[in-house]
């Protein structure tokens, strides 16, 4: 028999799962903004169309667990091998594909059988389904953008979703060989880089295409849903960023002054997408950009050229650099990039910020 054709994101350590982060006297607001009980949060009728494109995380994000990190600590290397790898990855050691291909060459289960595993383990977003539901009456794409494997994120939805819902999502991830004893699981990577799934290049494939099929040369919004760190690689393509409430994504954002909307659950998503789209309907009648499309994408794409590392990257850590610059900082021959002098910023200047125009103007 042909071997099952199925990874997740071992990348997302347990850090992911801290409780929310203590911001004492942080000053950037909350963009959420509360629908009054007469306005509907699932109409989109009667505004301007223009295409929107979402792209979401799974793991953390649609689901609160880890698909690969249940499969590996009941059926692989167990839970205390992968957190030596997570920091083996956070310390530049090892590659993200690198420790990945470890991590899932140690399963020694087959695919049925881990699935059952993932099944009682799994935990939905109680709001995500009826998210879904706006997303296909408004037909608005939905996709998963996932380091993970494809066969075990498809059998996740179907199981969780039906197969009839199912269907209306796409998912852009890492296939794999699965032999049918399940001694060997093989990821076969989407792309030949260190992370091995380039987000970031898959969301702008996507969005030359609906640019491309635009009649009237209108530009589509995308709008991406993350979690970690290790999806800012794909929001720096993204108009508008949704960062779930309490992670390291959010936390991150905050951090480096990167504009984003903070969200519970996807019931936040879907109130905030009409708002928009309605804002966008006024100021530009679904014509040209969108009123929050991303003029710094370019500066993002220009970022990972060597030589050109923005201010504060210099200030991150080896695990941020190598997965949002990974043609620049790898483990083989990641540059030194020396440390700005401890100065105060002199007035006037401005400060480098990864996306700009975010609703409402969190930075």
């Amino acid at each position: 028999m042909a071997p099952h054709v199925t990874s997740t994101d071992p990348a997302k350590a347990p850090e992911l799962e801290k409780n929310k982060p203590n911001l004492g006297g942080a000053t950037a607001q909350d963009l959420r903004v509360p629908v009054k009980s007469s306005e509907s949060s699932d109409d989109l009728s009667g505004l301007a169309k223009r295409d929107i494109i979402i792209f979401s995380d799974f793991d953390g994000t649609i689901f609160m667990q880890d698909t690969g990190h249940i499969l590996f600590d009941a059926h692989g290397c167990g839970a205390d091998r992968r957190e030596e790898l997570d920091e083996q990855i956070r310390m530049g050691v090892r590659s993200f594909r690198d420790v990945s291909e470890e991590m899932w060459g140690s399963l020694r289960v087959p695919f049925e059988s881990g699935f059952e595993v993932m099944k009682q383990a799994l935990e939905i977003d109680p709001d995500f389904l009826e998210f879904h539901n706006f997303c296909i009456k408004n037909n608005i794409p939905f996709n998963v953008i996932s380091a993970g494997l494809k066969p075990i994120l498809r059998r996740v939805l179907d199981e969780f979703l039906g197969k009839k819902q199912s269907k209306f999502i796409d998912i852009i991830a890492n296939d794999a060989a699965i032999s049918e004893d399940g001694l060997s699981w093989k990821p076969i990577w989407r792309h030949d880089t260190p992370l091995g799934h380039d987000k970031a290049a898959s969301i702008q494939e996507y969005r030359t295409i609906a640019s491309s099929e635009s009649e009237d040369g209108s530009v589509p919004l995308i709008v991406f849903v993350g979690d970690g760190v290790s999806d800012l690689a794909a929001a720096r393509e993204a108009d508008v960023l949704f960062a779930r409430r309490g992670l390291r994504l959010e936390e991150y954002c905050r951090e480096s002054k990167i504009p984003h909307i903070s969200f519970d659950t996807f019931k936040d998503i879907q109130r905030e997408i009409v708002r928009i789209m309605k804002e966008d309907t006024k100021k530009t009648a679904g014509a040209g950009k969108p009123i929050h499309y991303n003029p710094r994408a370019n500066f993002w794409r220009k970022a990972i050229k060597k030589k050109n590392v923005p201010r504060f990257v210099r200030n991150s850590t080896i695990e941020d650099k190598m997965r949002l610059w990974p043609d620049t900082f790898t483990v083989k021959n990641a540059p030194v990039v020396p440390q700005p002098p401890k100065q105060q910023q002199q007035e006037g200047e401005s400060s480098d910020t990864p996306m700009a125009n975010a609703p409402n103007g969190e930075a």
